[in-house]
């Protein structure tokens, strides 16, 4: 799984010209499920993500997470994070998991983070969406749970 993880003020998604998810201050976390993700990628994310301290404590440090901030979070479905952009100017989605496995996984991670108390709003898995965001940094970072394997970026 990827995830682009940007610290926001506020962050909604609309779909079909209406709101359906809004979010105060917190984290926007758009999610590209890959083939090969299994359940222990569901738990790398939804562990990983609350407890990243990228909220500014009162020295304005990058000390807190979001559990410490009582923030929001808006999750999102994006399988173009999966893009294999080596060849041609076409991107082509062959990593990206299947719409049926993708959907069963994001669940999995929507009910997770809800499951640990986390006040977590989620757009239309599947739809054409507009997301609008506050970025508040920026900070934006990108967390890649097959990278815990190698020890490399993530």
């Amino acid at each position: 799984m990827i995830a682009v993880i940007q610290r926001v003020i506020h962050a909604s998604v609309t779909v079909d010209s209406r709101h359906i998810a809004t979010i105060g201050q917190g984290i926007l976390v758009l999610l590209g499920i890959a083939k090969e993700d299994t359940d222990s990628d569901v738990q790398f994310i939804v562990e990983k993500i609350p407890q990243l301290r990228i909220f500014a404590d009162t020295q304005g440090h990058m000390n807190l997470s979001l559990l410490d901030t009582h923030g929001e979070l808006l999750l999102v479905s994006q399988f173009t994070l999966l893009a294999n952009t080596a060849k041609g100017r076409r991107p082509s989605f062959e990593c990206a998991a299947t719409p049926e496995e993708a959907r069963r996984y994001y669940q999995k991670v929507l009910e997770q983070f809800q499951a640990r108390g986390i006040a977590v709003q989620s757009g239309r898995f599947g739809a054409s969406m507009i997301v609008s965001l506050e970025n508040d940094g920026p900070v934006t970072l990108i967390l890649n749970s097959r990278a815990k394997e190698k020890g490399g970026r993530g």
